[in-house]
């Protein structure tokens, strides 16, 4: 399976896993000048910026903590883009999550860290 497969296939159980726990999906891959955000849900009336980081094996740290600073400040950058390009939910709450997956790309283990950090943060 090449990356780009890897990748999609990783984000597809990623974004099935959060629509069954309730979040329903808003964008997914929301590209812009400054960055990608992976997926974009609403949990209820909050707006969900979902990155997805996979490894194939959580032995050497999992993937949230491949979500440096430097990462965070560059999502929450795409997130204040996506909020003025899509005015409709400028108004809502908003959260950064990240799902961390492991394993086999076709049938990864995932992990759904809520709230894994803010905007403030950055």
């Amino acid at each position: 399976m090449d990356r780009r497969a890897r990748g999609a296939a990783i984000e597809a159980a990623a974004r099935g896993h959060l629509r069954a726990a309730g979040l329903s999906e808003v964008a997914a891959n929301a590209n812009s000048r400054v960055g990608e955000i992976d997926l974009v849900m609403r949990d209820g009336d909050t707006l969900v910026f979902v990155e997805v980081r996979y490894r194939r094996s959580s032995a050497f740290g999992g993937g949230a903590a491949s979500v440096d600073w430097h990462k965070r400040r560059k999502l929450v950058r795409a997130a204040q883009v996506f909020l003025m390009r899509h005015s409709r939910y400028a108004d809502l709450p908003c959260r950064f999550d990240v799902v961390e997956a492991d394993g086999d790309p076709a049938s990864p283990r995932l992990n759904w860290l809520k709230d894994a950090f803010r905007a403030d943060d950055c």
